[in-house]
């Protein structure tokens, strides 16, 4: 009888031991080097979303990862803007080859008084951003295709 336990514990301890290692797999930060494919949805005057646009091209992909990385977060801020989005884009992060891509929501705002960008991020440790007038201008030709 105290075979049985003995070897259900170590079934136990080792199903336990397994998952934990997996767990701590899932990385806290997303590189940008990691980021796969975008997908953006313009979105219309009356508020509904256009067709949804795909975006995989590496050369395409390396200009965004660097224009992503100019962007100037403010993490843990709430911030709701006056009219409705212009894009809504999803980011997707491939980190491991057996897992599934890890995706982000951007919400973003165009402002053509400034020429600048703002950004809204799902992922909590992004939070608000802004972007300066010649990255902002490079991210809404390719993303508005202009």
């Amino acid at each position: 009888m105290s075979k049985k336990i003995n070897v259900r514990f170590g079934i136990c301890f080792i199903f336990v031991m397994l998952l934990i290692g997996c767990i701590n797999k899932v990385p806290n930060k997303f590189d940008l080097k990691q980021l796969t494919r975008i997908d953006i949805e313009e979105v219309k005057a009356d508020g509904s979303y256009g067709e949804s646009v795909m975006i995989t091209e590496e050369k395409t992909m390396e200009i965004i990862r660097k224009i992503f990385k100019q962007i100037k977060w403010e993490p843990n801020v709430e911030f709701k803007m006056a009219r409705e989005k212009d894009v809504k884009a999803t980011l997707f992060y491939k980190y491991d080859e057996n897992m599934p891509e890890r995706l982000f929501e951007y919400q973003i705002w165009f402002d053509q008084n400034n020429d600048t960008a703002t950004i809204i991020s799902n992922n909590e440790k992004e939070g608000y951003g802004n972007l300066d007038k010649e990255n902002a201008q490079a991210l809404e030709n390719i993303l508005l295709n202009k």
